[in-house]
């Protein structure tokens, strides 16, 4: 079996690698052993069938001692009961804080663990495996951990870097097409932030990618993982160029937050329409070319993300509303929107004060129903 690859997150003393690669679940423990003579793995349901066993009997043979935490799965977890509940079942076995909690699955599941172990005993250290193509290229990496409230998404959180992320490639052979479509959408923003070049290889190769093509995958999660990393160590706390990787979320919270947290609207396709929306309004605004936009969404809808409002799963979605959410963002200053734009592919930056009036005729055109 090949070396995996290793992409390290600098952040002086909190600094940790990434590692990519096939059979990664099996060989974790050692890893983890790195950090602690006992964890907590925390799973969902789906996820403990696939992989729990191997990741136990490989902590078993490191010599780990850990126990397994095993919850419902979906987004309905990332709530202020999921938080108690999780907290609880951790304190009643006895984590401590030289123990390392490892938080086994997708995006909800990594935000949730992540953020149990930030706050529990003030703190505790943490493992990423995440398990979805969504959570390896994103969500796993940076430290961000959140819960859902009704106001929005992921409004009440913390920063909590992980000591390790171990990204098994294996792990999303059994990953179903729809969630590989949805994590799709998080590696093609990483080519519209800020390298074009990046997109273009997707759109030569996305669909490889999609048919678990090992070289293409391979390529498209280390190029991701890397990117992130890189803006992360510049960045970590979101104060500035971080930002950008937020390019279409924040269209894409309204819309999770509009169709109920449920498996309705997964989180990568809301990005993808997101994006597709925040090109849309740039071309809008004379920033960039209504061909570019006209080329993100064909990407996107080549992929089988869905760029149309009124075709999107969830809806039908008021404009009203969506800019009630939105003007909750926790980007937003002073009750105004900040958005991320774009003068071209691979040109997005950061625009405080975005114009509300422009934003909402946006969404009632895209809503509004054709004659």
């Amino acid at each position: 079996m090949s070396e995996p690859s290793i992409v390290r997150v600098e952040l002086g003393a909190r600094s940790y690698d990434i590692e990519i690669g096939a059979g990664l679940i099996a060989q974790a423990g050692a890893r983890v052993r790195r950090f602690a003579t006992r964890a907590a793995v925390v799973t969902d349901a789906n996820v403990a069938a696939l992989h729990l066993d191997a990741l136990m009997r490989s902590l078993a043979a490191a010599g780990v001692e850990a126990h397994a935490i095993v919850l419902p799965a979906g987004e309905g977890q990332k709530s202020f009961a999921g938080l108690q509940d999780l907290c609880g079942r951790l304190l009643d076995l006895g984590v401590e804080r030289r123990d390392v909690i490892v938080a086994l699955g997708g995006g909800v599941i990594g935000d949730l663990a992540g953020f149990a172990a930030g706050v529990l005993k003030r703190g505790v250290d943490f493992v990423q495996v995440p398990t979805t193509l969504l959570a390896q290229v994103d969500s796993s990496v940076g430290g961000k951990t959140a819960i859902d409230t009704p106001q929005g998404k992921n409004l009440i959180g913390l920063f909590h870097q992980p000591r390790a992320v171990i990204a098994d490639l294996d792990a999303l052979a059994t990953l179903p097409a729809r969630q590989m479509r949805a994590g799709y959408a998080e590696v093609v923003k990483y080519g519209l932030i800020d390298d074009p070049d990046f997109f273009a290889w997707c759109e030569a190769n996305g669909a490889r990618v999609l048919a678990h093509d090992r070289a293409a995958l391979l390529h498209a999660v280390r190029a991701s993982i890397a990117a992130k990393a890189r803006i992360v160590a510049e960045d970590e706390r979101e104060s500035g160029a971080r930002a950008l990787l937020n390019l279409g979320h924040t269209f894409a919270h309204a819309l999770e937050t509009s169709a109920g947290y449920d498996e309705t609207l997964l989180h990568g396709e809301a990005v993808a329409a997101g994006m597709a929306l925040a090109f849309r309004l740039s071309a809008r605004l004379g920033l960039c070319s209504a061909e570019e936009a006209r080329r993100v969404s064909a990407h996107l809808e080549s992929a089988g993300l869905v760029c149309d409002m009124r075709r999107l799963a969830g809806g039908p979605f008021v404009p009203a509303r969506l800019i009630e959410t939105m003007l909750h963002d926790k980007k937003s200053e002073g009750g105004r929107m900040t958005l991320i734009l774009a003068r071209g592919i691979g040109r997005a930056f950061v625009q405080k004060n975005a114009p509300e009036a422009a934003v909402r005729a946006l969404l009632e055109a895209e809503t509004a129903i054709a004659a």
